[in-house]
């Protein structure tokens, strides 16, 4: 076999070589050459956006870097684009690092791309791109554009044309609902999805929105959003207009019927349960007014207010008392008139101070005339003297003193006894 000056030349390098590893192997100190090690990253990227492929060498001895598209085609060999595709750019070159830009990605680049080091062995490392199509917007629809409480209404949501399938989710409100998903594989592995949602809708979910969420990672904060129109029946309230305080006898009534419902109430009806609404009564509209009552319309008086939905009504238990008993106290201002005429109709309140005022002035003449009477008493003492006891102021003594008596003991028929 020939050797040629070149192939000699060759073969002495060799022999240099495996020379000078020998003697560094013999060396008092001993140095370790790590192995060389190719690295790369997987890479998703949405559509028309750019990818960037990196590939990585550690502990490079200037061994040749090169990248290969899915086709086995070399897109860059060390700093050089042999591939006619100007989408493809050079980022950096080094020993150390080959990087690649691709600009307007399409779905037809997506697949497996190569790193490849010329060592021996060579070696390879792989990057996948994946493409991802975000879903157009999403399309919700209503079975009912208007449903009554209490029935069931259904709602529908389509994201379209999305790489991979996109997931649905539903919130009415602030409450998370649970949705039945189809997914429809289109074209080029695109993917259509559909999801629907039923429940039961009651007067408070009106004007409530509903939301079809898409989650998806090439897009986010994609949903659409429905409100909801529910009719429910009247929502019935009767409040007192007049009096303010209890029913008494004589009063005037006056009741309002307020009445909410979605259409609004068209009729609104007053009447007394189990009897004739008084004959005197006046209904106007949603009001219930009531002169001069008495006991006999005791009862309970019902609003009843109805729509297309349906009807409900509120109660008022009428119950009238005595009419107050009242101390008529007498008006001397003329100013005042105008004022007592105003409040003919409303209950009269007892003065307590004034009746308190009277019995006072009372007590006080009773309790004057007794000490007026008990003082005379006292200085007109009764006293008397009989006929025996006369001259007994000038008599010496006890004897003398009946003996100066007139008639003494002898004339003891004619005494006669003044009392004073």
């Amino acid at each position: 076999m020939a050797i040629t000056g070149s192939g000699s030349l060759a073969i002495s390098l060799s022999v240099f070589v495996i020379s000078a590893a020998f003697l560094l192997k013999g060396a008092a100190e001993t140095v370790t050459v790590e192995g060389q090690n190719l690295a790369t990253d997987n890479v998703s990227v949405i559509e028309g956006e750019t990818a960037t492929i990196s590939c990585r060498v550690k502990n490079n001895d200037d061994s040749v870097i090169q990248l290969l598209n899915p086709n086995r085609q070399t897109i860059y060999f060390k700093d050089v684009r042999p591939l006619k595709d100007s989408r493809f750019q050079l980022v950096n070159f080094s020993d150390n690092e080959l990087r690649v830009s691709l600009s307007n990605v399409s779905l037809s680049d997506e697949g497996r791309y190569v790193c490849q080091l010329y060592t021996d062995p060579p070696q390879e490392a792989y990057a996948d791109i994946t493409v991802l199509v975000p879903p157009g917007s999403p399309i919700i629809e209503s079975r009912d554009d208007v449903v009554s409480e209490g029935n069931e209404t259904e709602l529908t949501c389509t994201a379209m044309g999305s790489k991979p399938a996109a997931s649905i989710r539903w919130m009415k409100g602030e409450e998370e609902l649970t949705g039945e998903a189809t997914v429809e594989e289109l074209y080029d592995r695109m993917f259509a999805v559909t999801s629907r949602v039923r429940f039961s809708v009651t007067k408070e979910d009106d004007g409530v929105p509903v939301d079809c969420i898409i989650d998806h990672p090439a897009v986010k904060d994609l949903l659409a959003q429905r409100h909801l129109e529910v009719l429910y029946k009247p929502e019935v309230k009767i409040v007192v207009t007049y009096p303010e305080g209890l029913t008494r006898e004589g009063d005037n009534l006056d009741l309002t019927c307020i009445a909410e419902g979605k259409p609004q109430p068209h009729r609104i009806n007053w009447l007394r349960v189990d009897e004739d609404v008084p004959p005197h009564a006046v209904v106007a509209g949603s009001e219930l007014y009531i002169e001069n009552l008495n006991k006999s319309y005791n009862g309970t008086y019902r609003c009843v207010a109805s729509n297309a939905v349906g009807e409900a009504y509120d109660d008022y238990i009428l119950y009238v008392y005595d009419a107050p008993t009242t101390i008529p106290t007498p008006t001397t201002n003329p100013v005042n008139t105008q004022d007592s005429r105003a409040g003919e109709g409303a209950p009269q309140k007892i003065d307590h101070a004034v009746i308190g005022g009277v019995v006072a002035v009372v007590m006080f003449a009773i309790l004057c005339a007794l000490i007026v009477l008990g003082r005379y008493f006292a200085r007109h003492k009764g006293t008397y003297f009989t006929h025996e006891a006369k001259g007994a102021d000038d008599a010496a003594d006890a004897d003398t003193a009946i003996i100066n008596a007139e008639g003494g003991h002898n004339n003891t028929d004619e005494k006669k006894e003044y009392y004073i």
